[in-house]
């Protein structure tokens, strides 16, 4: 008989790339993340710089022993997805790559048993029972890895508390203690060669909550705080970072897609546990198709339209030169939906932006009946809520715009006509699964940024394409008058590297131009009609 062989080696490797920090702080996150999955409410670190060694120790659940035995399978898992951080099963599988060896001891009522793990060779990691040091006391597992390198970084504390810090912020910080506690009923503590990491607020010049609520819920189905500062925050703590759980999956403005004029004065951390069911293998990143895609859309759009009220309570300032952008950005998005619609049958990759079906855009869903978070009714509607330190109830003329609408005049979607403002309070509103459902679009969406130094003309960030103002190429567009035909082409060029391979984007950017060009025939055709 004929047997399938695995390159193990060349597998993990391949795992380690699939995420985008370093190996020594993939490695940590994903065995405190472990810990946290198993209900520990402490979990100790401790190195050992003469062995060299770390061992993690927490006193979560432990492991039965048939447990322990499948804990050592590639992508054998018994996590549910959406119900923890983990569910893959291929995260503690990397420390393979840094280690001598890898030993596991757990302990839950009776069984108290421990293995030892490492490869042998490209194709082998083989394992075997040994009798258990004495790690775990009562309950709970322990991982210890015999690192081969003597300068790993996971023998530095400091490397060890500012990993778990960035991670884990939400776990450290007092004001998301009541999120977090129907999750983590008692606090979780770390502990770092005996010294415990003290919790640390994030102050700063205004400090503003932020919750995101579902319809008759009198718990926030999200909830955190921006901070505004008048000195510059630090550059990794800048943006607004999304948890779940408890750890963070990304931080930043471009994820959001959106940006403040003072951007690098403004930051904030916000917890939604239901995007626990989106996220990717490497927990970097949220799924962008599907029902878990359209889930991630929903709360993305909730927490984009709270946020931009905050920055406008704060007076967040738009550049002058906005409105005449906005303008010139108009014709091509309204051609994108054709364009792309076009485009998805040569070229499937751009399904990823937008779905197809007879007749024109496939419209998706924000929930269907049995794929919501919220025991198989989906996501009902989505309130944003965003509070005042000073005044609870502020009255406002008119609801804030949102982002990249032109003054004065509010914009539905990136890829909707013009609508007149309607005289409803600010909230999002999403459909609901009983009854007719009002679909939501989601499509690209242009904006611009200034970056003197990128020679790029644009480029794609989720489902936005960042012209690059700054660019002479730009310049002299707008002072021949020629935005249109500029933005269209840097579209095409950021479009490119994500639909086809290198050796055809000349072929694909002539493509897009072409359907453009006919997009707005048809259009102009379409008026005369």
């Amino acid at each position: 008989m004929g047997e399938t062989r695995v390159d193990l080696l060349h597998l993990l490797e391949d795992l380690r790339d699939a995420y985008p920090g370093a190996t020594e702080e993939t490695i940590l996150t994903e065995i405190v993340a472990n810990s946290l999955d198993s209900g520990a409410t402490t979990i100790t670190i401790t190195t050992d710089p003469t062995a060299p060694a770390l061992t993690i120790v927490d006193d979560g659940m432990g492991m039965r022993r048939r447990e322990l035995a499948r804990y050592h399978d590639i992508a054998a898992s018994t996590k549910v997805r959406g119900e923890r951080i983990g569910f893959a099963g291929v995260g503690i599988k990397v420390g393979l790559l840094v280690s001598r060896e890898v030993l596991t001891e757990t302990r839950l009522g009776k069984h108290h048993v421990a293995t030892s793990w490492g490869l042998s060779s490209r194709h082998r990691a083989p394992w075997r029972w040994v009798a258990p040091p004495g790690l775990v006391v009562e309950r709970g597992t322990a991982v210890r890895l015999t690192l081969g390198n003597a300068l790993s970084p996971l023998l530095d504390p400091g490397f060890i508390e500012g990993v778990v810090r960035r991670h884990f912020q939400p776990l450290l910080d007092p004001a998301l203690a009541e999120m977090l506690s129907g999750r983590y009923p008692r606090a979780v503590c770390f502990v770092v060669n005996g010294t415990r990491l003290e919790k640390q607020g994030w102050s700063g010049q205004d400090v503003a909550p932020i919750a995101v609520r579902l319809a008759r819920k009198r718990k926030p189905a999200a909830a955190g705080y921006m901070v505004r500062d008048h000195l510059p925050i630090p550059e990794e703590r800048r943006g607004i970072a999304v948890s779940t759980f408890g750890k963070v999956i990304k931080r930043g403005w471009d994820w959001l897609g959106v940006t403040p004029g003072a951007a690098e004065h403004v930051g904030g951390l916000i917890e939604v546990p239901d995007l626990a069911e989106c996220l990717t293998l490497n927990k970097a990143d949220f799924v962008r198709g599907g029902p878990r895609g359209a889930t991630y859309l929903a709360y993305r759009k909730a927490v984009q339209e709270a946020v931009s009220r905050q920055l406008a309570l704060w007076g967040d300032a738009r550049d002058a030169g906005e409105p005449a952008r906005r303008r010139a950005a108009r014709p091509v998005e309204r051609d994108l939906e054709a364009v792309l619609i076009e485009l998805a049958d040569e070229f499937p990759l751009l399904t990823t932006l937008v779905e197809q079906r007879a007749g024109g855009q496939r419209r998706l869903p924000a929930a269907r009946p049995g794929a919501g978070p919220d025991g198989g009714q989906g996501l009902a509607t989505l309130l944003a809520a965003s509070a005042s330190n000073s005044a609870p109830d502020v009255r406002e003329p008119a609801p804030p715009a949102p982002v990249g609408a032109e003054t004065g005049e509010p914009v539905a979607g990136p890829l909707e006509r013009t609508k007149p403002a309607q005289p409803s309070p600010p909230e999002t509103r999403l459909p609901v699964p009983r009854g007719p459902r009002r679909p939501a679009r989601y499509g690209l969406s242009i904006k611009f940024e200034a970056r003197p130094d990128d020679p790029e003309l644009a480029r794609l960030v989720e489902s936005t394409v960042w012209v690059n103002e700054t660019h002479p190429a730009y310049c002299r567009a707008v002072a021949a008058r020629s935005e249109g035909y500029h933005i269209a082409l840097a579209t095409a060029l950021a479009l490119a590297p994500l639909s086809v391979e290198p050796a055809k984007e000349h072929a694909f950017i002539i493509a897009f131009l072409t359907s453009w060009g006919a997009a707005l025939g048809r259009r102009k055709g379409g008026r005369r009609r």
